[in-house]
């Protein structure tokens, strides 16, 4: 490994800062809360600033992360609002941070297979947990900021959609696969994801 893991980096970050899963360019406003899984203060994680972290440890960790989203959600647009955003911009730029997590993670991934020969084996599977972690953050936060009234509903209902397409999901109507006998689609035609 190198001196410096991807997770170390990761820890190291000003929340909102530009680094970080929900961070854009430029100094974070005041209000926008911190980052959940980066502590932030005292031994504990408390930062002293109320936020989505307060959330996770009061009930610990929470199976219900819509709460702790909707509010980053929530300061990310008020944010963008201050900056003289339209949400459409805001939205733009949190899918363009989307892909810049997805490019942290296959990232990360190179660094454990040690294939760039200027940096070799620079990171762990868990800088590659982590990454990916980021990059469903950012997704979740992304959703809701679009679709601040119904994102957990949205995505419960494409995910039933999704995941009925998958015989292997156990769902009524899905798509049997080349591999359980079903045919492959022909030449040239394409399928939709």
């Amino acid at each position: 490994m190198g001196d410096v893991t991807s997770q170390e980096r990761h820890r190291e970050r000003v929340p909102g800062g530009g680094s970080g899963p929900l961070g854009g360019a430029g100094p974070a406003a005041p209000d926008v809360p911190d980052v959940p899984d980066v502590p932030d203060g005292d031994a504990d994680g408390a930062s002293g600033r109320p936020g989505p972290d307060d959330a996770c440890r009061e009930r610990g960790r929470p199976q219900d992360v819509w709460p702790v989203v909707s509010a980053l959600a929530r300061a990310f647009d008020a944010h963008g609002e201050a900056r003289g955003m339209t949400r459409e911009q805001q939205w733009t730029l949190q899918v363009l941070k989307l892909s810049e997590e997805t490019g942290e993670a296959a990232q990360a991934v190179i660094g454990v297979q040690g294939t760039n020969p200027r940096k070799g084996y620079s990171h762990a599977w868990e800088d590659v947990h982590a990454e990916v972690a980021d990059v469903v953050i950012t997704g979740l936060v992304a959703l809701a900021r679009m679709r601040p009234d119904d994102a957990a509903d949205f995505l419960g209902r494409h995910l039933e959609r999704q995941a009925a397409r998958f015989p292997a999901a156990g769902r009524p109507g899905a798509e049997p696969s080349p591999a359980d006998g079903g045919q492959a689609p022909p030449s040239g035609a394409r399928r939709r994801p």
